[in-house]
């Protein structure tokens, strides 16, 4: 069960020079808790953003680059090749950027989106659109807007038809 990841906003905005646009601390910590144990497959640049590899998940990276290597990334240069690697995960996650999505969607068969209730015009990429003829919002719990978030939200999760 390949499974995608993300928070996005409400034109499907992800983030600017590769930061995301909003903090949301619940969001990071259901995005732990659902993580935690699997695969991780995420293009180069997202594992750049991060200060050092996340506790216990194994990091897939997709790059073209075929002399790339970091400390605490298993690093592959296509996504079947992320895909072959992870099968003995049971649920492995597609975890960004917006290429690696565009390029998992046809893969997925779930996807856990925080639908961030705000528009972003500034962003520089995004999650890719689907279609509700193919994906079915199996479940929905909304989170308001408080001291910790400067955005209401709302827990999205998405089946392939």
């Amino acid at each position: 069960m390949i499974t995608m990841i993300a928070a996005a906003g409400e034109n499907n905005e992800l983030g600017k020079d590769n930061d995301l646009l909003w903090h949301l601390p619940d969001d990071f910590k259901r995005f732990k808790k659902l993580t935690t144990g699997h695969y991780i497959i995420m293009g180069r640049k997202t594992f750049e953003s991060f200060p050092k590899p996340l506790p216990n998940r194994t990091h897939l990276v997709i790059t073209r680059n075929k002399d790339y290597k970091k400390e605490g990334a298993v690093v592959v240069h296509d996504l079947e090749e992320a895909l072959k690697i992870s099968k003995e995960d049971a649920q492995p996650y597609i975890i960004g950027g917006g290429e690696i999505y565009k390029l998992g969607l046809p893969f997925a068969h779930k996807i856990e989106l925080t639908r961030v209730h705000g528009t972003f015009a500034d962003a520089d990429t995004y999650f890719p659109e689907f279609s509700e003829e193919k994906w079915e919002l199996v479940s929905q719990e909304e989170h308001p807007k408080d001291e910790r978030h400067d955005y209401s939200f709302t827990y999205e999760t998405w089946v392939r038809k």
